[in-house]
């Protein structure tokens, strides 16, 4: 239950940030919880009390995480979005399917072959959805990073799935896409009441299962990404969503099953970008809003340049992990012409592998 909420704004020039934070009622005490970012964007989640303390304790943090933001320009204002914290992040053991990239050949033979379905691959953040049973017999809605971790979700989203369990409607299910916003975009299903695990489902059974919760659920901020099957369906998606600047498409063999994780090469789902796109690590902060790049070579940081940081984005801190666009990297060199997309929470440091790069053609 929450005692005090407040949502904060900050807009100057370019940059147009929200802060979100919350004295909640927990089990015997109280917690302060906080959710920041872009307007309009999906927001980071964390607390400001790893364990519940006596109100007293956390009407002070909370008064004084207020009074800070305030101190540096945010404004209180009006709005209606919210979120679910999790302030105890847990693991799972929950954890989604990866997708290795694939060249223009391989997206031309792809979209031939009629075994392998394809679908617009959004531009958001992962995550998967667990309607779960707690020791108390109550049904609690998880959401799940792509690491395994239990996360904090914009509410409309939690919101959506607990009324249909409270309606009787939907059982145990786990359930995986792309939020953007206030909206998660589904396209694949792991698990649901009558079958605990989906390890022999073909994908094409897990989508129908998919849609059918998707149906019951009957909510406009829990949306199916649709797939198209034949070579015609395939091409014409493709040359619209390329023509939009879409971030791209993914193929999936729809007679396989689900393998969480990711394979050495190749796999049943592949993805391909409309642009190149790596995860890489802030090796140093620069003067004028830029930040060093890094990346992994048999284990070994090797600079790739520096990226802009635009005003309307906060910098990122030394030893994080963000995620840039670029035209093409230079062998032995930089990446050519990145652009700073954001700070990537949910991936690791040993993801930040050189076999990213594509490079320019000599």
């Amino acid at each position: 239950m929450k005692t005090e909420s407040i949502t904060l704004f900050y807009k100057q020039e370019k940059s147009d940030k929200v802060y979100k934070a919350s004295l909640e009622e927990k089990e015997d005490g109280f917690i302060v919880n906080f959710a920041y970012g872009r307007r309009g964007s999906t927001l980071k989640t964390g607390t400001k009390t790893q364990t519940p303390v006596v109100y007293e304790k956390a009407k002070k943090i909370y008064d004084k995480l207020i009074t800070s933001k305030s101190a540096k320009g945010y404004i209180p204002d009006q709005d209606d979005s919210d979120y679910v914290y999790e302030s105890d992040q847990v693991k799972t053991g929950i954890h989604c399917q990866l997708l290795n990239p694939i060249d223009n050949e391989e997206v031309v033979a792809l979209i031939a072959d009629n075994n392998w379905w394809m679908q617009e691959k959004k531009d958001g953040r992962r995550m998967l959805i667990q309607t779960k049973e707690t020791e108390s017999g109550e049904t609690k809605v998880i959401a799940i990073n792509r690491k395994g971790f239990s996360i904090g979700a914009p509410e409309k989203i939690i919101t959506a799935v607990d009324n249909a369990l409270k309606n009787g409607k939907l059982g145990n299910i786990v359930i995986d896409g792309e939020v953007i916003d206030e909206t998660l975009y589904v396209f694949d299903m792991l698990s649901d009441e009558i079958n605990p695990l989906f390890n022999e489902k073909t994908y094409a059974e897990r989508y129908e299962n998919l849609r059918s919760e998707v149906e019951i659920i009957d909510s406009e901020h829990i949306k199916l990404v649709e797939v198209v099957k034949n070579q015609e369906q395939k091409q014409t998606l493709y040359n619209k969503l390329k023509k939009e600047n879409a971030e791209g498409v993914v193929f999936k063999k729809q007679s396989s099953t689900y393998q969480a994780g990711r394979p050495n090469s190749g796999g049943a789902q592949v993805k391909f970008k409309f642009y190149d796109t790596a995860s890489v690590i802030v090796s140093k902060i620069n003067d004028k809003r830029s930040v060093g790049m890094s990346i992994l070579e048999n284990g070994k940081e090797i600079f790739i340049g520096n990226v802009t940081i635009s005003v309307n984005k906060e910098i990122p801190k030394k030893e994080e992990i963000i995620e840039v666009r670029y035209l093409y990297a230079y062998k032995g060199g930089s990446l050519y012409q990145p652009t700073f997309l954001g700070v990537r929470d949910d991936i690791d440091k040993l993801e930040c592998i050189i076999s990213q790069l594509k490079y320019k053609p000599e």
